[in-house]
């Protein structure tokens, strides 16, 4: 059984305590949004799995719950930056499996201010989910006073750097042309363009990545409204309808712990989900017009461009630095400004990228629009781990 995305909405994200809003207000907005989107009533809602990171237990249902009273099940999924990703990947099984016509995905998170702490309980990584990650990172590198998260990926930027050339001002073209693309999104956190030599100069945070070069802590939210193939033609919803072809969830296995932060922070887990996605659809990166991808540091856009085909390994530097990623170029990648601009609320982040993607495949992205796209990519990646590639198509 086929699915499709009818409605998708998201809020404004916003720099943590600018606003006066609790989670259930931004899920309340982001998932209103969805359903006006799809001109479909909660009422038809069967099942709501809701995604984030740093709410109690059961704060979906406290988020649901704002949408309607209608009894349905709400699952709480947790499973790091890819939180959105897998709720919507629940979605989507719920109805290609037969066993609901319409369930939304949303996704929210309400954070602090100030980097993340890389997942340690009070500081002790021996307790933490990935203690394992950074024991590769310390056993490599050895272990700094810069902020966890930021320290593993810019202890994976030195290693491309080492390993195949790469250069500082080709992570900073990263940032710049992100940066630039979220001048035109009025739901990014930052609108600011920059330019290299501007994101070269940024504080920095940990060699060789610069603040601008990594995505901020955000609050927010996203919703997608799965549906099937009846439900579209019951509701007259074809103008809406944008097909998820294909998607798959992939772990760590053992590539992810041979000894590089490179491996460590997800290009294994990326490139099998490529692949196997490739492989459901029938489709390859040379299909693709538009990607909304994982860019929580710059280093991990160049990461993914490799791990998903659209170069060589080593090659991605030059890729970013020769137009190929931006408007006129062969894809434009993160034309919602990413991880980096757009920010990050772990739980709505990969419903907002998936929420770019319809806009695009519509025709309703306004001036960052990008030119007869018909196929999206999306890819979003969690530490510890998880990483979610899936292909829309209108």
């Amino acid at each position: 059984m086929k699915s499709y995305i009818v409605g998708v909405g998201m809020t404004k994200f916003e720099k943590p305590e600018s606003r006066d809003w609790q989670y259930w207000d931004m899920a309340k907005e982001a998932g209103t949004a969805a359903l006006a989107d799809a001109g479909v009533d909660y009422g038809l809602v069967e099942q709501v799995p809701v995604g984030y990171c740093f709410q109690a237990s059961t704060a979906g249902q406290r988020a649901a719950y704002e949408l309607g009273l209608s009894g349905v099940p709400v699952y709480n999924v947790n499973n790091n930056c890819a939180t959105g990703s897998t709720a919507l990947m629940m979605a989507r099984q719920f109805v290609e499996g037969g066993l609901n016509d319409c369930v939304l995905a949303l996704g929210f998170e309400k954070m602090k201010r100030g980097a993340l702490g890389g997942g340690a309980d009070g500081g002790d990584f021996t307790t933490s989910p990935v203690a394992r990650h950074y024991g590769i990172m310390a056993a490599a590198h050895g272990f700094e006073m810069s902020p966890p998260t930021a320290q593993i990926f810019g202890n994976a930027a030195r290693e491309h750097m080492e390993r195949y050339g790469t250069t500082a001002a080709q992570l900073a073209a990263v940032g710049a042309k992100n940066h630039r693309h979220s001048a035109n999104n009025p739901n990014a956190q930052f609108q600011d363009v920059y330019s290299v030599e501007e994101i070269l100069a940024a504080k920095e945070i940990h060699t060789p990545l610069t603040k601008l070069q990594c995505s901020p802590t955000s609050d927010g939210a996203a919703a997608a409204l799965v549906v099937s193939e009846r439900f579209v033609v019951r509701h007259g919803l074809h103008d809406k309808a944008v097909e998820i072809v294909a998607q798959s969830m992939t772990t760590d296995t053992a590539a992810s712990f041979a000894g590089s932060c490179i491996d460590v922070v997800g290009k294994p887990m990326t490139a099998a989900a490529a692949r196997q996605v490739y492989e459901a659809s029938g489709l390859g990166i040379e299909d693709v017009d538009v990607i909304e991808l994982h860019d929580c540091f710059s280093v991990n856009e160049l990461l993914t461009y490799e791990a998903l085909g659209m170069c060589e390994d080593g090659a991605s530097g030059k890729l970013v630095e020769s137009g190929a990623t931006t408007y006129g170029g062969r894809w434009v990648v993160n034309p919602s400004g990413g991880l980096i601009s757009k920010g990050h609320p772990l739980g709505a982040t990969g419903l907002a990228q998936a929420a770019e993607l319809v806009w695009q495949l519509r025709g309703e992205a306004g001036p960052r629009q990008v030119p007869g796209a018909g196929v999206g990519l999306a890819h979003n990646i969690g530490l510890g781990g998880a990483a979610v590639v899936t292909l829309l198509r209108r």
